[in-house]
């Protein structure tokens, strides 16, 4: 598209607004590409973009997967433009180009990484044309925008490009599906000794056969839909994978295995999240050139990013956050049930009330009978001690989920969670929600500081 007099006049006000936030010190993440695409709505189209995109999308772990593959670039000397610190919509991704553009929108970077919202798709896939399409799952999500994963995998399948590469995930029933037409890969993990016969989740979305309505058979389930199956009454089953791994959370290994080459990788951690989020980015490195032996050396110095996952031991307990994404039952799930099968006795704090959730607000919290509150009902779990809001609503469900109400502690302000704790347990878990990263972080270092305290100041 040509470069019109509108277009220049757009990216000349959002250059000057990016400056400024900049000088500000403020995270030009939103406002320029937003300025750019009012004054020009095709903005996006008209603006150049690096020669090879790598997109990355899906309902959970995008963020995450997109940290590690920007880290691994940038370590093998690439210079990545990405919107890590910005917006997934296509405001987000408008501000990045623009700060990876010249005065007249030429592109200064080779090499884009976008983490790019689902339902962004329709918004951003017609101009920004990634050359690999990451998908690292398909889930219900925010009811609010997300609603049924089959809806955010018609939308998607509707508007990505034909030339983009799609590396999908061979142990997602739902995701796996994207745009048939497209050249793909897929990955996936091997059988493991905790995969069951079928989903124990209230949530599976994928029990019958998006081809003849039969209902599928399982020949392993993961959780809710993640795990393998097949259709006893027509050819529809789970796709192989050309990237298979090999998990060992007792060693934090990954063995990759493609064809007839196998190497070894480091675990980021112990939960089967993560497991998959390393296994799509070293199939997505993979395709984008880099030798597997290579990526293992630099994936091996990767950590994840704070705000979602840390950990730290102060005398004899443990004291762990995670994040576990509010409006979003899957995530929250997997997270009560990584608490769960975790050695040892714990006291969990929850804080998942979002930004929504303030004394005036009407949110719908519908999403919470969705998610498998069930798990923290298991013995090894002391007490759970409840900040917010929303407090009550969550103990209501753990009741209902069959928690001992002794066990429950309602906080209303979520800073004085800490106040409840008793020390007694081997663990103490800070669960939050995305948007709550500021107040969980700041529960997670009081109680550091109190442990400190306790233990004569010895880690």
């Amino acid at each position: 598209m040509k470069k019109t007099p509108r277009f220049l006049f757009a990216l000349f006000l959002a250059k000057i607004a990016l400056i400024t936030q900049r000088i500000l010190k403020m995270n030009a993440s939103y406002f320029p590409g937003k300025l750019a695409i009012t004054l020009c709505p095709d903005f996006l189209g008209r603006i150049d973009k690096p020669e090879t995109i790598i997109g990355v999308t899906g309902t959970n772990g995008k963020t995450t997967c997109c940290n590690l593959i920007i880290d691994a670039l940038t370590d093998l000397g690439y210079d990545v433009l990405n919107n890590r610190f910005g917006s997934n919509i296509n405001a987000g991704v408008a501000s990045s180009l623009i700060s990876g553009s010249t005065l007249f929108g030429k592109a200064k970077k080779e090499i884009a990484v976008f983490e790019i919202d689902e339902r962004s798709s329709v918004r951003i896939y017609p101009y920004v044309k990634p050359t690999f399409l990451l998908c690292t799952n398909l889930f219900r999500d925010s009811i609010r925008r997300n609603a049924h994963s089959e809806y955010i995998l018609d939308i998607i399948s509707k508007y990505v490009p034909e030339t983009t590469k799609l590396v999908l995930n061979a142990d997602d029933l739902v995701s796996s599906r994207i745009a048939p037409g497209n050249e793909r890969v897929y990955f996936g993990i091997e059988r493991m000794e905790t995969d069951l016969p079928e989903s124990i989740n209230i949530v599976n979305d994928m029990r019958l056969c998006p081809v003849c309505n039969s209902e599928l058979k399982y020949d392993f389930v993961r959780y809710h839909h993640i795990g393998r199956a097949h259709c006893p009454n027509c050819s529809f089953s789970s796709p192989k994978p050309d990237y298979l791994a090999k998990a060992d959370f007792e060693n934090l290994t990954l063995t990759m295995t493609r064809g007839l080459e196998s190497t070894q990788f480091k675990l980021i951690n112990d939960s089967i999240f993560n497991a998959y989020n390393l296994t799509a980015v070293v199939a997505l490195l993979e395709q984008f050139g880099i030798e597997a032996k290579k990526l293992s050396d630099i994936l091996s110095n990767q950590k994840i990013v704070e705000t979602r996952f840390s950990e730290e031991k102060i005398g004899d307990i443990e004291v762990i956050s995670n994040m576990a994404k509010g409006q979003n039952p899957i995530a929250c799930s997997c997270v009560f049930d990584y608490v769960k099968r975790a050695e040892g006795t714990k006291e969990v704090i929850l804080l998942l009330d979002d930004v929504h959730d303030n004394a005036a607000s009407s949110e719908n919290i519908c999403w919470i009978y969705d998610a498998d509150f069930e798990f923290l009902g298991d013995e090894s779990i002391k007490r759970i001690i409840i900040g917010g809001v929303r407090a009550i609503d969550y103990k209501v469900r753990l009741e209902i989920a069959g928690v001992d109400e002794s066990k429950i502690i309602c906080i209303d302000k979520e800073s004085d969670t800490p106040d409840a704790v008793r020390w007694d347990a081997d663990k103490i878990y800070v669960l939050h929600e995305l948007y709550r990263n500021d107040e969980a972080l700041a529960v997670r270092d009081e109680i550091k500081r109190r442990l400190r305290e306790r233990t004569g100041g010895n880690a």
